[in-house]
Formats: C-alpha cells, structure tokens, sequence
C-alpha cells in the first residue's frame, strides 16, 4: 500500500484560490502604484538660431579736430573721432543753458511761456558782451519778450547778453544758475562737463562730444528746444527778423542744433538730423569740435551724414514657424512622435553694424500639449541697443502639433515613465 496520502481536493482549492489572490493583490497594488505616480513628462531639444550681422561700421570722419555719433534709441556713442577728453565748447554751451533753465521754468506745450521784461540790466549786459568780443543782438529798454522768443534770440544768432537775461530771470544770479547747472550735470551724468558762465565764451566752457552726444538727446526730447534749434528764423519786438547761424538746417535732413566759435574751441557744431535707413527714418545726434573754419566744419558734418545710411542694418532675427527644436516623448510610438518647437512671432532689429546678437531659448517640461499653445521663449541680447527693442528681444516658443498624455497603459507596461 502507498504510504504517500493524496491532497484532499478541497485543500487544493484552497491553495489555487490563495495563489490566484496574492497574485490579484499584488498586480492590484502594481496598478496603483504605477497609475497613482506623477504622470511623465518631455522635454525639449533646442537649438537656437545663430545671428550674424555685418562688419563695424565706418563713419567719414574728417582728419582734424574731434566728433562723436549717437542716435535717437541707441545707448550711448555710436562712432568717434579724435580725443574724449573735456574740450572748449563756445556756443554749444547755451544748450545746457537751456536745458537748465527749462527744467527750472517749464514751458507748457503749445503755448510760449511768461513774459519777460527787459530793463536797462539786459542793457548794460549787451554792452558788456560788445566788450569781451561776443555774439550779441540788439536790447531796448523795456522790450517785452516770451520765455520762448528769448529762448529764440539767445538760440539763432547765439546771442550772449540775452543768455545772461534768460539765466538771472530764471534764477535770480549767474550764481545760482551756476549751482543749478553744476547739478543738473551731476544728475544726468555728464562728469566731463563744465560751465562758468551762461554763453560758452572762454576756454574754461568744456565738454566731452560723448557727454554733447547725451545732451543733444536730451534737448531733443524737449519738444520747446526741439522746436526752437530748428527754426531758420523769427521775429522777435524790437529786433525784427533774426537768422539762425546753422546755415545747414534743412540740407541732408539736419534739424538742429547750435553752432559756436571761438579762438580756443575753432568752429564747433551739436547737430541732428533725420536720416533714412531703408524704410525707417533715424535721428542722428553728434558733436564736431575744433574745426579750424566754419566751411570746413560744415563739409565735415556732410561728409560724416553720408556715411551714416549704411551703418545701420535691418536684422531679421527670426521669422514667425521657424524650427527651434522638438518635443519627443517616450510614451508615443511611431513616426509622429514628436512636435516641433516653432517660433510664434516675426523678429527683428534695426541695428548698428558690428553689434554682436546671442541667442538663448528655454521651454517648460509637458505632460500635453496642444498645437499653437506657448511653451517657452526665444530671447535675443544685443551688446548695443536698437531702434525698435532695446537691448532685449523675447519671442514666443509655441507648439507645432498637439502631444497626448500617456495612456493608462503605456503607464502600466512602462513603469521607468
């Protein structure tokens, strides 16, 4: 007789149904764990577009004396001739005057500002100017002018005697105008300035043509100034018709500014003028200084103006559907698994040439995503500012096709997701 005795039939249904529960539990706490994990994620792959623009430009300096270059939305000095250091100025000098004074006496826009009378002070500060060999014009007694129109006559013919009557209206001495002046420089941080007196006259008047290019822009952005340096003539009670001495205004899209020479400064200019690049129009600003006359201070300003057009380039940075990079996630098989990273906007800048342009792009981690939705940026640095942006220009990253979520089952057979 066999001493092996056979498992009872319900013994072995016990075992079977006990494997079949462990085996049940555990895949039940498998699905759950796996269906209960944060659900997976793509990254992208990008590759940022590499931007180049044309060699430094070339300004038509003249050989003699010493200039520098800016413009409306540029940071700072362009192009520059000759030395930076602090140089007699003459006449220029009645641009910070004028500055000065009408940050301390603003005049409304569209109007001219309070009447100033003149007495027989304004009188003996004419005769003075006569003395010392400046530029004048004429002064009666008891004259009655608008801020503007003295702003006017000091400005055009560049008279002397009437930036003396402008400064001690506005601050009651050539002292205190002095003070005001010395901190309007320091607020505006033009350090390789200085003023001694209201017209220019006399070698202690000195800037830097990178502080003038500043101060240009600054006078350009007072539409009272603006309107005043750009006036061929005037009339003005008691003097008539006065001319400006800037005989250029209005050739080769010179607006302004202001002329002055004398024997330490030779023939100076602080100019602007409106030049077209493609279809945008730029406003240049720059100084010349120490020009040995005016003829050839003014062939000079021409000759650099000419040169200016083909400094400036339009770049196209990107254009609106350009590939930057791609999404592929793991848990989409077959051929369309992934979705282009496009750019969303057009882009470009107007540009000085020889500015350098980098790149750097970044875009978020996706669970899904749907075609046309934003999922990071392109962003541009230029080492000098353009016209349109500034020194930063961001553009949208959006997505080329949509991107489903991982399936249940996908996130059953694929744990590592």
């Amino acid at each position: 007789m066999d001493s092996t005795r056979s498992v009872p039939p319900f013994r072995r249904r016990r075992f079977i149904a006990a494997v079949v529960a462990v085996v049940v539990l555990g895949s039940a706490g498998y699905s759950t764990a796996a269906l209960t994990q944060p659900m997976p994620t793509a990254t992208a792959t990008l590759t940022v577009p590499v931007i180049e623009t044309g060699a430094a430009a070339q300004i038509a300096w003249p050989s003699v004396g010493r200039g520098a270059l800016g413009a409306v939305g540029f940071d700072g000095v362009l192009s520059s001739s000759g030395g930076e250091d602090p140089f007699p100025i003459a006449s220029l000098a009645k641009m910070i005057t004028s500055l000065v004074v009408l940050e301390h006496k603003p005049i409304v826009a569209g109007e001219n500002g309070p009447d100033i009378h003149i007495t027989d002070d304004d009188v003996q500060w004419l005769d003075d100017t006569i003395a010392e060999n400046g530029s004048w014009a004429p002064v009666v007694s008891g004259s009655v002018f608008t801020q503007r129109q003295v702003l006017e006559v000091m400005m055009l013919p560049s008279a002397n005697n009437y930036s003396k009557t402008l400064a001690i209206w506005a601050f009651g001495s050539v002292g205190a105008f002095l003070d005001a002046t010395r901190t309007w420089l320091a607020d505006h941080g033009l350090t390789g300035t200085t003023l001694t007196n209201t017209s220019g006259l006399g070698a202690s008047n000195v800037s830097t043509t990178r502080d003038l290019v500043e101060i240009g822009k600054l006078a350009l952005a007072n539409p009272v100034l603006a309107g005043v340096v750009s006036e061929k003539t005037a009339i003005l009670p008691n003097i008539g018709e006065i001319e400006n001495l800037n005989s250029l205004l209005g050739t080769a899209g010179i607006t302004g500014m202001k002329t002055g020479t004398d024997y330490d400064s030779g023939s100076c200019i602080l100019f602007s003028a409106e030049v077209p690049v493609g279809a945008t129009i730029i406003t240049v600003v720059g100084a010349i200084l120490g020009a040995d006359t005016w003829r050839e201070r003014n062939a000079a300003l021409l000759d650099v103006l000419s040169s200016v057009p083909p400094a400036f380039e339009r770049v196209q940075l990107v254009t609106a559907g350009d590939r930057v990079g791609a999404y592929s996630p793991e848990w989409i098989n077959g051929a369309m698994n992934s979705s282009d990273v496009v750019a969303g906007t057009d882009a470009s800048a107007l540009v000085w040439k020889g500015t350098t342009v980098t790149a750097t792009a970044t875009a978020l981690s996706l669970k899904d995503g749907s075609t046309g939705s934003t999922v990071g940026s392109l962003e541009f640095t230029l080492s000098a500012a353009s016209q349109d942006q500034g020194t930063s220009i961001r553009v949208p990253l959006t997505l080329a096709a949509d991107i489903t979520p991982a399936t249940a089952w996908h996130r059953l057979t694929n744990p590592a997701l």
